[in-house]
Parts: C-alpha cells; structure tokens; sequence
C-alpha cells in the first residue's frame, strides 16, 4: 500500500461522519424538540385554547380510510398537478410560517432553498425573517408566493406586495382568518416574545430594527377591520392572482370567489385561532362542492404522511401546504433538512398512488376513500360518497 493510501484512508477516518437524517416526520419533530428552546418550539408546535383543533386537525385525515384497487399498471406514476395554470411536479408546498431564523441562522433562505431543490413551492410569510427579494436571490428557480397580512399602516403592506411582485413571486396569499391572533396558551405559559430579530416588515410597521415584541403586540399592528371590500381592492390594485387563505365554509368561498379570488385555501391557521373549528379535512368538501369547478382549491393542517397529500387530492385539493414539519426540518439540518422532510412526503405520496392502483394523481377521486365506522360520520363503501 503506498504512503498517498495510507494517508487518504487516516483522513478519512479522521473525518466525523455526518449522522444520517431522520426518516420520518415525527423523528425530524422530536429532534427539533430537544434542538429549540422551550419557548420556540411551544410557538411553533402550539395552537389556540385547549388545542382541540390543532389534535383534529391531524385526526380527521386519519378519519378517512383508502380502497385500492388491484391489478391496475403503475409501474409509471405521474405526480403533477396544476394551479393557478401552473404546472407542479408534485402536489406539495411549504405553507407560510414565521420568523425562521428562530430555527436556523439562514432562516428562510434555508428554507426556499431547500423547497427549490425539491420542486416544492413556497410561500414566504408576511412576518418572515428575509425580505421577498432575499428569496428571490437565494432561490431564483423555486416557485414563490407571497402571504399577506394587512397592517394597520396600509402602506406597510402595500410596499411588500410591490417588492415581492418586482421579485418575481407569482402570487398573493391573503390571509384572512387573523383579525386578531387566537389565544396560544403556550406562549402565554413560556412568555414567548420574539426576540431582537430583524422583520423586515415589523421594523417598516414599528419603525424600529430590532424591536423586541410579544405575540399582542404584533397582532395589534394588524388592520382587524379588513372586510371583502379590501379583498376586491387588492384584486383590483394588484398585477398577480390573489389567493384567499383561510376559508372553511362554502359560504366564504362564494364570497371569495365573487370578490375576485383567483383561488381559495381550505385553512384553519394550523388550530392557531379559533380552537373548536373544524378540521381542514372535514370543511374541504363542502368549499370543493361550492366552487371546485370553478377555481382551484388548496388545503393546509395536519399533512404527515403522503397519504395524507393523497387523500387531500382525492377529495378535491389541488395541493396541500405543509408548515410545521418544514420547520423542524430546518431547525434539524437547516436547507438539507427542510428537502429531507419535502421528499419524505413527495416519495410516501409516489408510493400511496402505486399502492392504490391510481397511476395518475389528476385521476385521485373520492372513489378511493371512506370514512372510518369509529368517525364522525360513515358512508357506503359502494358509494364512495362525502
């Protein structure tokens, strides 16, 4: 063995081996768990009141039981969808959430990059830690959306909407089930306050770079007196398709659609608010049959498992977003993390589509469905009916 050999193989022992990341989303979770401090994880993993919404959220996709059908050639799959015309190579998109760089230093730089390298959409929070046009150069390829919070100081929100459509983001999110934020009880017990952070769109909202804020005192920066004429001003003001997010009820998603919605998501703010409303897996049907036919409809809350994004697709979603598990991705393993946890979902999702006999995940329908005999409700399985 020459003396160049034995030199490689001491330096390759000598290099610490990078432990391999975890293989599930409940590992990345309990990982995130032991790496966030106390007051940071219970902000991010915690939902309004006593939680029962934020526990039903994940329930109600276990509610709903698969039928496979046999002897059906899937040795091809095709995983795409579309929306708003827009091809998806998979059905899966990083949700909005808040202030990465509680996570990880490279915040939602991380974050976009990671959700690039695994064909996923991202849409870029309101109260993120990166401006639009960061994103945009962090991750030039990925498909970005911009979520809208309104401020009371219109010209906050105006600014951001302006800079992420000069960055290229192909969408607004406006969310609209946040007048005032829900009571978070564990923030209230940690007394989680952001810490100083620079938010770009805070420090343009307070005036100050580094303001140390708590959860009240941001959501009273917001404009609780936004209405659906505000929605139809945005409509009107902006270049891109607006998307509402935050409907559970046909009666919003009319509206919505009338007001001149580009499209609709089915969200309870991930149990976040109203706690006692309905899981987002049993409100989807009901604005799907509202306005399905006529816009496309995303879901977000409680996705874990590709066969939750299957069942989503099957009851009409045209995609589903995804928040918490991405966060615990980037806390665990910053950009690798967050495309380990995106790919877990989009390769459970491929091999949910094989294992139901549906090749083609534009072919999903409730025909592949039924609702558990120990849910809330049961139908026929000769029906296949919600």
């Amino acid at each position: 063995m020459g003396s160049e050999e034995r030199d490689g193989r001491r330096q390759r022992a000598s290099t610490p081996q990078q432990p391999p990341l975890p293989a599930t989303l409940a590992e990345f979770a309990e990982l995130a768990r032991e790496r966030l401090d106390p007051g940071t994880f219970g902000y991010y993993a915690g939902g309004a009141g006593a939680e029962i919404t934020l526990r039903d959220n994940e329930a109600a996709w276990a509610r709903l039981r698969l039928r496979p059908r046999m002897l059906v050639d899937v040795s091809r799959r095709d995983t795409s969808t579309t929306f708003l015309g827009q091809r998806l190579a998979h059905p899966i998109c990083v949700a909005p959430t808040a202030f990465h760089r509680l996570a990880h230093p490279d915040g939602e730089k991380a974050t976009a990059a990671g959700a690039a390298r695994a064909q996923a959409p991202l849409c870029l929070s309101t109260l993120a830690t990166a401006r639009p046009s960061e994103i945009a150069e962090a991750a030039p390829e990925a498909t970005r959306w911009f979520q809208v919070y309104v401020f009371r100081d219109r010209g906050v929100t105006r600014a951001l909407c302006e800079e992420a459509a000069a960055s290229g983001f192909s969408a607004l999110f406006l969310t609209v089930d946040v007048p005032y934020f829900g009571r978070r009880e564990r923030d209230l017990r940690t007394g989680f306050a952001l810490p100083a952070l620079e938010v770009p769109s805070l420090a343009a909202a307070v005036g100050e770079s580094d303001a140390r804020l708590d959860m009240r005192a941001i959501g009273e920066l917001l404009d609780a007196s936004l209405t659906w004429r505000d929605l139809e001003e945005l409509v009107g003001t902006s270049d891109l398709p607006v998307v509402v997010k935050g409907v559970l009820t046909a009666e919003d998603a009319r509206r919505a659609i009338a007001s001149g919605a580009a499209a609709v998501v089915v969200s309870n703010h991930g149990g976040r608010q109203l706690d006692g409303v309905r899981a987002a897996a049993d409100a989807l049907p009901e604005v799907v049959e509202e306005v399905g036919e006529e816009v496309d409809v995303l879901v977000d809350g409680g996705i874990r498992r590709g066969t939750d994004v299957l069942k989503a697709l099957a009851l009409g979603a045209r995609a589903v977003l995804v928040g918490r598990p991405v966060l615990w991705g980037l806390a665990v393993a910053g950009a690798a993390g967050v495309e380990r946890v995106l790919r877990l979902l989009i390769d459970e999702f491929d091999l949910s589509l094989a294992l139901c006999g549906v090749p083609r995940a534009c072919d999903l329908g409730t025909s592949v469905l039924e609702r558990s005999l120990h849910g809330p409700s049961a139908v026929g399985r000769e029906s296949g009916t919600f």
